[in-house]
């Protein structure tokens, strides 16, 4: 029998007035149903915002140390529930269990790092005039409104809501439909932490439920103060424009068609690694992923080769299978998307060199499998080179010198993550330099962030405003109040 959770507002796992679910299946097979969730209407969700208003200056007003406590006791308990976390990871979304495990240990990792950070982020003296005392305080914004998606459900709505509660702010989160469960096993460990810290009832509000409904009502309701999204460009945008129009603190973090640049220097292998890891990792489903393979055209056909063999070794499967080395798509509308995707790079002219079809037969019937897809003879005005995937997808093209690699890295309306291979430590120096993308690394995949670090896009990946992560992470919820203090 499936079973059927609640929403948390104000301190009590609720139904919603609505009396309608909806249910969420395992992508790996989908004749499992993972739960049934509370299909929430906006009134809900202003029930949830008008307790967090309520809780606001409480929680403000609460010593630092307290709030870290708070946090810290959270982690603890995800921590000794983090097989449970992993498995309702890998059976919502589909990664496979190390993913799904990295991203649980990095979701407690968030919370111990942001409890630490509470105790020493209120502020600076400055030396003022003789006879004064001069500094700045740092104080919450408020109610903080926060959006998730379902690629990364567990870390990236972690990251969003430990610097706001270190900071003095209160929050409603809504999680995306796809992977609702594992935030909600979140705010089992955080309503448990609460009891024996002493939060007062409404901080923390999880409100499951669609854009139309939920997202909208806390776009348009008064009392919330800041809006994070991460999502899709198109969404990312109508909330940027809606919620700054109602003078809204805004962060969105979007899309990209990320590249690494393979240089004549590399080693041809390792590139074909460090590619296949960015592109078909978390099948391919992330913001940072790997999309452009921007090769050296010394090395094209000798990176092309060893890329389709990573491909070959590549055995889609279910995440809690030892054998299996990519999950499924999250859902058929993203299974879709990608071969809709495929269809359109073999109109454009492009050839496909692997993959591109979905699975089937055997454990494949029942889920969202495709293989991993390369394309090659590309042109970087084709739509496919252009317009996000968002699945295990690459297209590879040439180059002849440096300034061209650039170009043709900087040439898309994103900027999020890129790459480059190389061992001409001159010319990783430049890329750092002269690509327009947020994160740039070197020798390594695209994918991958570390906590204690700002991240964030540029150009259309992003509404760059302030960076998610590290101490800078703390910036977007709260406010500087600057005292001049003549004695």
């Amino acid at each position: 029998m499936t079973e059927t959770y609640q929403n948390y507002i104000d301190g009590e796992w609720r139904d919603s007035e609505t009396g309608e679910t909806f249910d969420v299946k395992n992508p790996a097979d989908t004749s499992e149903v993972v739960g049934s969730f509370q299909r929430s209407s906006e009134a809900d969700t202003n029930g949830a915002i008008d307790a967090a208003a309520s809780a606001e200056d409480e929680w403000a007003d609460t010593p630092a140390a307290t709030r870290g406590e708070f946090l810290r006791e959270t982690a603890k308990r995800m921590d000794d529930r983090e097989e449970e976390l992993t498995e309702t990871l890998v059976r919502e979304e589909g990664k496979l269990r190390g993913e799904a495990n990295g991203e649980v240990n990095r979701a407690i990792d968030i919370f111990y790092y942001y409890a630490e950070r509470a105790l020493d982020y209120a502020g600076e003296r400055k030396k003022g005039a003789a006879d004064q005392n001069l500094y700045y305080v740092r104080e919450p914004m408020g109610v903080a409104g926060l959006i998730v998606p379902w690629n990364y459900p567990i870390a990236i709505p972690c990251w969003k809501m430990a610097p706001a509660l270190a900071t003095g702010n209160t929050l409603v989160i809504k999680p995306s439909k796809e992977a609702p469960n594992v935030l909600r096993k979140v705010f089992e460990c955080m309503d448990e932490a609460a009891e024996e810290v002493g939060v007062p009832d409404g901080v923390i509000n999880f409100v499951t439920g669609g854009g139309e409904d939920v997202g909208q009502a806390i776009l348009n309701h008064e009392e919330v103060d800041t809006v994070s999204f991460t999502g899709s460009r198109q969404v990312g945008e109508m909330i940027y424009e809606q919620a700054t129009d109602d003078h809204k603190r805004v962060q969105t973090e979007l899309g990209s068609k990320n590249p690494t640049v393979v240089s004549a220097s590399a080693d041809v292998q390792e590139a074909a690694e460090t590619v296949a890891a960015g592109a078909f990792g978390v099948t391919g489903q992330a913001c940072t992923a790997t999309e452009r393979a921007i090769v050296h055209d010394s090395q094209y056909e000798e990176f092309v080769e060893a890329l389709v063999e990573e491909a070959e070794s590549v055995q889609p499967g279910f995440g809690l299978d030892d054998d299996s080395t990519m999950g499924p798509h999250v859902s058929e509308s993203e299974l879709e998307s990608t071969l809709e995707y495929v269809e359109k790079g073999k109109e454009e002219g492009a050839t496909l060199e692997y993959g591109g079809e979905r699975l089937e037969g055997d454990e494949y019937d029942d889920g969202y499998f495709v293989q991993p897809t390369i394309f090659t003879d590309v042109d970087n005005d084709m739509g496919i080179m252009q317009e996000e995937v968002f699945g295990p997808f690459v297209g590879v093209t040439t180059y002849s010198d440096f300034d061209e690699a650039v170009e043709l890295a900087n040439d898309v309306e994103f900027g999020l993550s890129a790459g480059i291979v190389t061992d001409d430590h001159t010319e990783a120096n430049r890329f750092v330099d002269e690509v327009d993308f947020g994160v740039v690394k070197v020798n390594e995949a695209t994918t991958g962030l570390e906590l204690h670090v700002p991240f964030g896009g540029m150009n259309a990946s992003s509404s760059e405003t302030y960076r998610e992560q590290g101490e800078e992470g703390m910036d977007f919820f709260t406010i500087i109040k600057t005292v001049y203090d003549d004695y």
